[in-house]
């Protein structure tokens, strides 16, 4: 894994977010911190003098907490989320703020975040604010899919980083023909086991493998978004695949991970297995 963190900035106050969340991960695992500003030639856009500014301010802001990491700058020149993915192909991550100065208002979630983590070559940190209470937990979706496999391990990685918890959260839904009646209750029941059994026992050689981690599981019956979201209240960071076992092998970025973007608050890291782990 490559040595340090990309932060894709653009003066927006998320973007200042998300490279205040990348120092703390660099000061934490040993990484450098590289920040760059896409600056856009297109009719009014941004002068060049603007740019600048972005990343020296981001430049700051980032050498303010960290204390030994090295922090570099770059501008670049060209589409902003083609620069970003091509940035991610040599980084140990990409860390974004959940919409820019581009963005509506209204929006939770802006086009560059979305367009990033659909298709970025490694994790990528969408970041809203500051986080305001540190809870000491990472929450990972985890269904035993490729995605979700790759999710996990980083999700480990930053749980031992931060001296913090694991909660794995393995969602699955009644399947449809329960809602037919009592015919189907004891069928429905053992359905309920086998599902929980499986779950569970797919954490079972994560725990093993990493004694030194308190990792606790749930296997809710319900939406994987809603069981995410809930687990999110208490979470410093929701690490989820890009796409999970119900998504096509076509998709780019899955309902599931797609929904958590939209819906928790706190960072949601969006995890593609690297190319030659792809399933």
């Amino acid at each position: 894994m490559a040595g340090h963190i990309v932060v894709g900035v653009d003066g927006s106050a998320p973007a200042t977010a998300a490279v205040e969340w990348a120092a703390a991960d660099a000061q934490r695992r040993g990484l450098a911190v590289r920040i760059v500003h896409v600056c856009e030639q297109w009719p009014h856009s941004e002068s060049t003098e603007y740019c600048a500014g972005a990343l020296e301010a981001a430049a700051g802001r980032a050498r303010e907490l960290t204390r030994s990491m090295q922090v570099t700058t770059e501008m670049l020149k060209g589409n902003v989320i083609a620069d970003l993915i091509a940035e991610s192909r040599s980084a140990d991550s990409l860390a974004v703020g959940s919409r820019g100065l581009g963005g509506f208002a209204g929006m939770v979630l802006g086009s560059v975040s979305l367009g990033v983590a659909g298709h970025a070559a490694g994790p990528v940190v969408v970041v809203r604010a500051p986080s305001a209470l540190q809870h000491d937990r990472v929450v990972v979706g985890y269904d035993g899919s490729g995605h979700s496999e790759a999710a996990m391990a980083y999700a480990i990685e930053q749980a031992r980083a931060r001296g913090a918890q694991l909660h794995v959260v393995s969602a699955w839904q009644v399947p449809a023909f329960a809602s037919y009646g009592v015919t189907y209750s004891s069928l429905l029941e053992d359905i309920v086991r086998e599902e929980t059994h499986t779950a569970r026992e797919r954490v079972t050689p994560w725990r093993e493998r990493n004694p030194d981690l308190v990792i606790s599981d749930e296997q809710p019956c319900e939406h994987p978004v809603k069981a995410l979201v809930d687990a999110a209240r208490t979470a410093d960071l929701v690490v989820v695949g890009s796409r999970g076992l119900s998504g096509f092998a076509s998709a780019v970025l899955g309902s599931v991970s797609h929904g958590v973007l939209h819906h928790v608050s706190c960072p949601v890291a969006v995890v593609r297995p690297r190319a030659k782990e792809e399933p």
